[in-house]
């Protein structure tokens, strides 16, 4: 139950990420939309979209290796 809820978790901010690569993608071919006022706000909508979208999928793993205490001594030691 925890691992689907953890994937519920992470695909609706991944979704969030891919709209916003689509707002600024459209924004460049001039597609408009017409809730945004401007191209250059449509563009900057996308960007702060992505951003978060990223930012909170990068911070939910960043979390969880600490969570269960993984760094970078610890994968180096593995490696060997």
């Amino acid at each position: 139950m925890s691992r689907s809820l953890a994937l519920i978790v992470l695909f609706i901010p991944g979704i969030i990420a891919a709209f916003g690569i689509k707002l600024m993608r459209d924004a460049l071919f001039s597609e408009f939309y017409p809730i945004f006022l401007h191209t250059g706000v449509q563009f900057v909508a996308g960007l702060l979209f992505f951003i978060a979208g990223l930012g909170f999928i990068g911070g939910f793993i960043v979390y969880r290796d600490r969570k269960r205490q993984k760094n970078k001594e610890q994968t180096k030691k593995m490696d060997k």
